[in-house]
């Protein structure tokens, strides 16, 4: 399967990545040739200690610890993972409360700023997301709906029917947690529908909506919109001040919709997240998750994609990428033995990010009530730390694309 290689650079300071100036920046007026990539925001306002007893409290999302040598390097690597440890082999179903936030986003357009664009995900858009409204096909997804899967997904291993982040876990962990049978699952509970948040971006260098022939490319079938990381998430740029997220995550916290002890999911419709001085800098993040304060709130952000401008990367793929990264890495500061120059990172990358190796790589599915979805397959633990896998089959991804770890240290 053809690999699309996405640029994302990191770098290591004060025991955290960081997301730097990327070479992929855009002129405003001028958009080009876009790029799809993800990211994460570290733990911070925190340490991973006080992650863990809040979580041993019930104060925050259940997580565990877990201490390893990483063969590819004879490293000892630790690190924190959601629910509980399939290495002790019990049977254990971690329920995760999840929220699901719907965004919508008016912006100026950028061709006449006169003339407001709407990224709306709870409206019906007959054109680009025939299937039914986005936000509803994001709760009819394998992402919260259980499927019966079979990893790889020709010629492999039935893992159990569950949702696909709860069944790649399981495919992940295959040798420690098949002796449990059916046993052993991360749920994300049946989602509970926040109150539509509606973002007026007023000033053009926060964000613009650009129309499908504005893109040289062509193949563009709804508006893109594209708002500044400074103005929605300054953290994404390792500010400390906050952004339209945090506005957003105090908001819900103070009305009782969200707290430490659930998942909260926004979800954009064909929108993304750019850096620099202009909207389309460095752009586009399509999503990311993030860790922050004390009890630490985890979180994530995911574009719903139906403008055809980075595929593959349709509907649930971004969501099921950072859900994935949220279970494996959930304060994003998992080390590993150096990785890299694969997926979307041309340099080397020192995190356990289980989507971004296989960024733009698909695992199929069949229809789902007439919707085809597409979620990215995932890597396995074993690739980051080194053979022999513990994944199902012994294989190093989900749908067999890695057959081998990553090999020698990324240098």
């Amino acid at each position: 399967m053809k690999r699309i290689v996405w640029s994302l650079l990191f770098l290591l300071a004060a025991g955290l990545i960081t997301l730097r100036s990327l070479a992929l920046a855009q002129d405003a007026e001028q958009p080009g040739q876009l790029h799809g990539y993800y990211t994460v925001v570290p733990l911070h306002g925190a340490t991973n200690a006080e992650a863990l007893s809040g979580a041993a409290a019930a104060t925050t999302v259940p997580m565990f610890a877990y201490s390893l040598t990483a063969s590819r390097d004879g490293s000892t690597r630790t690190g924190v993972m959601i629910g509980r440890s399939p290495f002790a082999h019990g049977a254990r179903t971690t329920n995760i409360t999840t929220v699901l936030i719907p965004v919508i986003f008016k912006l100026k357009d950028a061709a006449n700023n006169s003339v407001t664009d709407t990224f709306d995900p709870t409206v019906t858009d007959a054109t680009c997301s025939p299937h039914g409204k986005p936000f509803t096909l994001v709760q009819s997804s394998p992402i919260f709906q259980p499927v019966d899967f079979t990893m790889p997904a020709i010629g492999g291993v039935n893992v159990g029917t569950g949702q696909y982040i709860d069944e790649f876990q399981r495919a992940s962990f295959w040798s420690d947690v098949m002796v449990t049978g059916d046993r052993f699952h991360n749920v994300l509970s049946t989602p509970v529908i926040a109150p539509t948040q509606t973002v007026t971006v007023t000033s053009t260098t926060n964000g613009l909506g650009y129309q499908a022939n504005q893109f040289g490319g062509g193949g563009s079938c709804a508006p893109l919109g594209v708002v500044n990381a400074a103005f929605w998430d300054p953290s994404l740029e390792n500010v400390n001040s906050p952004g339209e997220a945090q506005t957003l995550i105090t908001s819900l916290t103070t009305a009782g919709t969200i707290g430490p002890t659930t998942l909260p999911i926004f979800v954009f419709y064909n929108v993304v997240i750019a850096f620099g001085n202009s909207p389309f800098g460095n752009c586009c993040v399509l999503g990311y998750h993030g860790a922050q304060g004390s009890p630490v709130q985890t979180f994530s952000v995911a574009d719903y994609e139906s403008t055809g401008l980075f595929s593959p990367g349709e509907d649930i793929s971004a969501l099921s990428h950072e859900i994935g990264e949220w279970m494996d890495d959930p304060l994003g500061n998992n080390f590993v033995p150096q990785w890299g120059h694969i997926g979307q990172q041309p340099g080397c990358q020192p995190n356990l990010e289980v989507g971004d190796p296989l960024s733009g790589t698909q695992f199929p599915l069949s229809a789902i009530g007439g919707m085809t979805y597409h979620p990215q397959e995932l890597v396995f633990f074993s690739w980051f730390m080194g053979a022999p896998s513990l994944g199902v089959d012994g294989d190093f991804s989900n749908n067999d694309t890695f057959t081998n770890d990553a090999g020698p240290p990324c240098t």
